[in-house]
């Protein structure tokens, strides 16, 4: 088998033929799950000032995370991920509902994890479903949370309004008018 590439580690990998697709992951197979089962998510948390803990400057924290779900019997594909990215966690998720299984999600949420293997990875690779806008997306306010403008008012802002059109598609305009006219001033950087 000739090596059809390599894991975001460097790592070289076989292709796999069409019946051996559960002891390998290729490039295309987290591609193509990625694009049935992933999700590419950023959101924010109020963060206010508390009695012992100091808040952020915003007032605010914007969270990121690149996630896939499977019921319990499909866990191994997340570990497979897992151990094919070299980074992030996979979580149970216990099910309170009807369903027969609970859920597990490799999730990856560090953003440096993030900005240096994910994000390379699916540009390199990229995803073929309207997924894509939300990579892109996603990708783009990481890289403004890399150059801190998620610290300012006017950068938190520009970051939601690219968040609010990801994944739901039905705009989260109350957020951004609570932060345009009801967020207080900032505080200076002591």
């Amino acid at each position: 088998m000739a090596c059809e590439s390599e894991n975001p580690r460097g790592v070289p990998f076989e292709r796999v033929e069409p019946g051996n697709q559960q002891e390998r992951l290729t490039v295309d197979w987290i591609v193509g799950f990625t694009d049935g089962e992933g999700c590419f998510s950023i959101g924010v948390v109020r963060q206010p000032d508390r009695p012992n803990r100091r808040g952020y400057r915003t007032g605010y924290q914007v969270s990121h995370d690149f996630s896939v779900t499977q019921g319990a019997r499909s866990r191994a594909c997340l570990d497979g991920m897992r151990n094919f990215f070299g980074v992030g966690h996979v979580y149970p998720n216990s099910r309170h509902d009807n369903h027969r299984e609970n859920l597990y999600q490799f999730s990856v949420a560090k953003r440096s994890e993030l900005l240096n293997v994910i994000i390379p990875f699916f540009r390199r690779h990229a995803l073929r479903t309207s997924k894509r806008e939300d990579f892109v997306k996603f990708a783009r306010c990481l890289e403004l949370m890399k150059m801190d403008r998620h610290r300012t008012r006017e950068g938190l802002i520009e970051i939601l309004e690219i968040a609010q059109t990801m994944n739901r598609r039905v705009p989260r305009d109350d957020l951004i008018r609570i932060l345009r006219g009801h967020t207080p001033d900032i505080r200076e950087s002591e």
